[in-house]
């Protein structure tokens, strides 16, 4: 995926950035000028879904092995899209972590090549800072501060954001994330990888009252996230069915309407529960302002229920845009800016 060619602003400085955590090879060039906001000059990114979905999930030895072969051509797309050359660029980010760490590996060796090539700074970037700042890219960019609800593959958290680099801990997750809790229910239901995504359409046609899920930890009194127990109540469910690892029967067409009234059910427990806790957080700061970044903000459920809520109280929320919520090499080059 690439953005249109656009000028360079004037004094602008480039900053090369590159994502290889996990799954998507992602590569971006942004410009940034002192005082405002950067902007995306390229990006281009590599998806290796098709590649994983034999195996029912991430190889990390092939996930490594494709970042090899795609890295430098994604690198040279994004130049040419830019218009610029390797000698122009001011520095190079690159995600240090968390992620795989032969995938990482990757992207960290290739950053280290051209930072001593070209004589350029390298930026280690942590991976989920790199969503947190993803929404500064898009249409409707949030100001400092708000509350910030990240909801990454394995990882949910809320934070206070006061300024880059200034990030309070407000809550997290003690055992599954929400993305896990997709993903691994998913898998549960006999659908393909990446599940979340499968899950969510099939749930568009079902009912999310059909189940009775727990919503763990919703009314705990902190900012704290448990999405387990909802895992393995999706797993009980299925057993008393007869449904449990029984591919055959979970492929039946008579069984579509029983498994989307669970997909709905399950993902309207994890919609509720994101959206009490982030609506605590910005109770305890006295925010007014709500930042969603990760895989999961790209849920439409999950925006749509955000966004009636904070609309109520008077709360702006700003999300990235949908093509920048996965891992990809933007958010890791305007993290470095």
């Amino acid at each position: 995926m690439s953005v249109s060619q656009v000028s360079v602003p004037a004094g602008s400085r480039l900053i090369l950035g590159i994502e290889s955590s996990c799954d998507e090879t992602g590569v971006a060039l942004v410009a940034s000028v002192p005082g405002a906001v950067p902007q995306l000059l390229a990006h281009a990114l590599h998806s290796q879904i098709d590649m994983h979905q034999a195996y029912g999930g991430v190889v990390p030895e092939l996930a490594s092995r494709d970042h090899i072969r795609r890295v430098v051509p994604l690198t040279r797309q994004v130049m040419a899209q830019a218009g610029c050359r390797l000698p122009d660029i001011d520095a190079i980010a690159y995600t240090k972590g968390p992620g795989l760490a032969g995938a990482l590996l990757v992207g960290a060796g290739v950053a280290c090549a051209l930072g001593t090539a070209l004589s350029k700074p390298l930026l280690g970037v942590h991976h989920l800072e790199g969503h947190l700042l993803s929404p500064f890219l898009s249409a409707d960019p949030p100001e400092f501060p708000f509350v910030a609800l990240l909801v990454s593959g394995g990882h949910t958290q809320l934070m206070r954001v006061d300024g880059v680099g200034r990030y309070t801990l407000l809550g997290e997750t003690v055992d599954d994330a929400a993305g896990e809790a997709f993903d691994k229910s998913a898998k549960l239901m006999g659908l393909p990888y990446p599940g979340g995504p499968h899950l969510s359409r099939m749930a568009e046609s079902g009912r999310a009252d059909a189940f009775d899920l727990p919503r763990p930890m919703l009314h705990s009194g902190d900012q704290d996230f448990s999405f387990a127990g909802l895992k393995t109540a999706v797993r009980t469910h299925l057993l008393r069915a007869g449904l449990l690892d029984q591919p055959q029967a979970l492929a039946a067409p008579e069984r579509a309407g029983w498994l989307a009234d669970l997909a709905a059910s399950t993902q309207t427990a994890i919609v509720d529960v994101l959206v009490k806790k982030s609506l605590g957080a910005l109770k305890v700061t006295g925010l007014k302002r709500l930042v969603v970044a990760g895989g999961v903000g790209a849920n439409r459920q999950l925006r749509a229920e955000l966004n009636e809520a904070c609309a109520r109280r008077r709360i702006r929320v700003h999300y990235p845009e949908l093509h920048l919520c996965t891992d990809n090499g933007a958010m890791i080059a305007l993290a470095g800016a």
